[in-house]
């Protein structure tokens, strides 16, 4: 790999990390300020709305300057995020900021990669960016948990600024405090990032009406291409559903296991420590051209999901929670490479993944705001979960049957595309 890609690694690891243990300070905070269950679920599809409303513009924007540089104002974004959270704004709204971050960030963070590196080695890094990206929500999820507990913020709320009254006094607050810091690490480490030299795509002048249309072709070009469709149908499947794991498993583990935020963010940690496995193994067996042939697995993950209303031990839950972590892992990643792949040979880098975000968190937005209402009507975390396995099951046999469709009828045009994922040829 180029040495340009261990410093993309560098920074989206500490960025992720904070993204992550932010998460659960915010849980936290909410739960001490005695909100609701549906105000601690919403805090999801509150993070994914920026992701969806702005999904025209953050592509093409960061098409328009050097990656790095967009990389470096969304974190900054993301700590004026966090500064309000402190400071009086409401959790639901302030995290939302920080998503809005997240949202301009994605986009140049796997863009830089098809900018960086050829075609043969997208798998490769995906895993590798995967697999970091995860062991940064093991350690983030770990970090938010410990932070939040009542040893470590009580030495963090013991910190006084001389003269000044910061109206820090909660152990959330204090948490989120500490996570400014390692935002601004990842914002600094995005100044280091090289510039690839590819040719940045100027925005019109006019960018918000014509970026609309822009947008929408590119949307429908990436559904229609025949490798296309189906690695963003199973990647909109996959991260609609393990985005709101995130949230489920505090909630499954308070209910099943009696557990605190704690405790409870440490088996979000175990799921991730799964994915960086599977994530791993994916990149190390499947190659580009041989994506496709995951997607059986996802019937499986389905049904696991929907097998965790099962699990009551700490025993029994830990293996079985590095298992369907692992099998989200090995199926992600070769769908992503294989989606950043079609869709940098048919618009562009940043333009493909901010399609890609906006159908994913779109997804993401639309089964929280549903188990967030679920939630609010009365629906226990045991029937969310079973509900989400029995979604998983359907969407991944829908997607298997257009799968050997295209197979059928399609065949010739499948094997033109499968040949240029064989070459390092950007461009067809």
């Amino acid at each position: 790999m180029k040495r340009g890609f261990y410093t993309i690694m560098a920074a989206q690891f500490f960025s992720s990390l904070a993204d992550n243990a932010l998460f659960v300070a915010a849980v936290e905070m909410l739960r001490r300020n005695g909100a609701t269950d549906w105000q601690q679920a919403a805090l999801v599809p509150m993070f994914a709305l920026f992701y969806v409303l702005l999904a025209p513009w953050v592509g093409a924007f960061a098409d328009s300057r050097p990656k790095g540089w967009v990389m470096f104002l969304s974190n900054a974004i993301k700590i004026v995020g966090c500064v309000l959270m402190l400071f009086g704004g409401h959790p639901l709204l302030a995290y939302a900021v920080v998503g809005l971050g997240a949202a301009a960030y994605s986009p140049a963070k796997y863009g830089i990669l098809t900018e960086l590196l050829p075609p043969t080695q997208l798998v490769k890094a995906n895993g590798w960016i995967e697999g970091l990206t995860i062991a940064s929500i093991i350690l983030g999820v770990v970090l938010g948990g410990q932070l939040v507990s009542p040893h470590l913020s009580g030495w963090l709320l013991s910190f006084d600024v001389p003269y000044i009254d910061t109206g820090i006094d909660q152990p959330a607050q204090a948490a989120i405090a500490g996570l400014v810091f390692v935002y601004a690490i990842a914002a600094a480490i995005n100044l280091w990032i090289p510039r690839t030299g590819v040719k940045m795509r100027r925005l019109p002048r006019r960018a918000m009406w014509l970026l609309l249309p822009d947008f929408w072709r590119c949307n429908r070009r990436l559904w229609h291409d025949r490798l296309g469709q189906i690695a963003l149908a199973t990647t909109t499947l996959f991260w609609g559903v393990s985005g709101n794991m995130r949230y489920i498993v505090l909630a499954w583990a308070a209910v099943a296991l009696g557990y605190g935020t704690t405790q409870a963010s440490n088996l979000v940690g175990v799921v991730a420590l799964g994915t960086a496995v599977g994530a791993v193994a994916a990149s190390m067996r499947v190659r580009l051209d041989r994506a496709t042939a995951v997607l059986p697995l996802g019937l499986l993950m389905g049904v696991l999901v929907a097998a965790m209303v099962l699990v009551r031990h700490l025993g029994v839950a830990v293996p079985f929670l590095v298992l369907l972590g692992a099998l989200g892992g090995f199926i992600v990643v070769p769908m992503n490479a294989l989606l950043q792949h079609r869709g940098h040979n048919l618009m562009g880098a940043g333009r493909s993944i901010a399609v890609q975000n906006f159908n994913e968190q779109a997804a993401i937005l639309v089964l929280g705001a549903f188990y967030s209402a679920a939630t609010g009507l009365g629906l226990p975390a045991f029937g969310a979960i079973a509900l989400f396995g029995a979604v998983v099951v359907v969407m991944m046999a829908l997607i298997l049957r257009w799968n050997r469709n295209n197979r059928r009828h399609h065949t010739a045009e499948l094997e033109r595309l499968l040949e240029l994922a064989r070459s390092n040829r950007l461009h067809h």
